[in-house]
């Protein structure tokens, strides 16, 4: 799951680029400075970062009323996720920097365009995930939302900071095997904080003050993440490569609201998830 959420992050940057500063050399520039030529481009965020007021993920269909499922109904609902927050740790380099190169078909492999990324490390804020009925779309505006003045919470919201990591994207013949592979440390593993999730009906929180997720084996806690993911038939597929275990520390577990005493912490050591496969689809 950490792989595809610093994919999500990659597009957002890569969309969002309007938000940024991009510096960028030509091939006879490149070329005179590394006698190799190709085409680098660095991106760092301002000192805001980036900032995303709401973003809407939409379920057509809503829930068909033949499973059963009570409250089931064909409307249409929507996920929404505000006050989006991304911004570097280290704010003297660039957060993405780009390596691309061309290159043309060779043996048994086909052409294709190979980018190699490097990622900084990140502090990404989100105010809160919830729920809420899907409006109608303004073409003009492009502005579609929800038809409730705010949404029903599911998710109070989190804070998550990810360490520095890198990748490489091939597009066209892969011969690396997957459209994107990562074989990378995650510098410090990741943290998520102030995480909270509502029961509407009950009125209450689980609050979760601090989760830490460190790779085992080692001193810095960075994770080894060896993965590859690649757009089949079936949907996005993120297929685990990597050996290294995990400790898991959960925090100051609350029950009730974030004013209720903790329980206590929760600590896993030496979590290993195998081979596993992630499959994301519609339906």
């Amino acid at each position: 799951m950490k792989m595809f959420t610093k994919l999500a992050l990659v597009s957002s940057l890569a969309i969002s680029a309007n938000a940024m500063a991009m510096q960028s050399m030509d091939d006879a520039a490149l070329s005179a400075a590394t006698g190799q030529d190709g085409i680098n481009i660095g991106i760092a965020l301002g000192a805001g970062g980036i900032s995303i007021d709401k973003v809407f993920i939409h379920d057509n269909d809503g829930l068909d009323p033949a499973t059963g499922i009570t409250g089931a109904a064909a409307t249409a609902g929507a996920i929404v996720v505000s006050g989006v927050t991304v911004k570097q740790v280290d704010a003297t380099t660039n957060l993405l920097d780009l390596k691309i190169d061309s290159v043309g078909a060779s043996g048994t492999n086909g052409a294709f365009l190979n980018v190699a990324a490097n990622v900084g490390a990140v502090d990404v804020h989100v105010g809160s995930i919830g729920v809420g009925t899907s409006g109608t779309l303004n073409t003009t505006t492009a502005v579609r939302g929800i038809t409730e003045t705010a949404p029903t919470e599911i998710i109070s919201g989190l804070d998550l900071s990810l360490g520095a990591i890198s990748a490489n994207v091939q597009l066209g013949s892969t011969p690396q095997g997957a459209m994107i592979k990562v074989n990378s440390a995650l510098k410090g593993g990741l943290t998520l904080s102030n995480f909270g999730i509502n029961d509407a009906a009950g009125g209450g929180q689980i609050v979760l003050d601090k989760v830490m997720v460190r790779g085992a084996g080692n001193t810095t806690g960075d994770l080894d993440v060896d993965a590859n993911i690649s757009v089949v038939p079936s949907g996005l597929k993120i297929q685990n490569n990597s050996a290294q275990g995990m400790n898991v520390y959960v925090q100051g577990v609350h029950l009730g609201s974030n004013t209720a005493a903790s329980i206590g912490d929760v600590e896993i050591q030496g979590l290993n998830v195998g081979t596993s496969t992630i499959t994301i689809s519609g339906h």
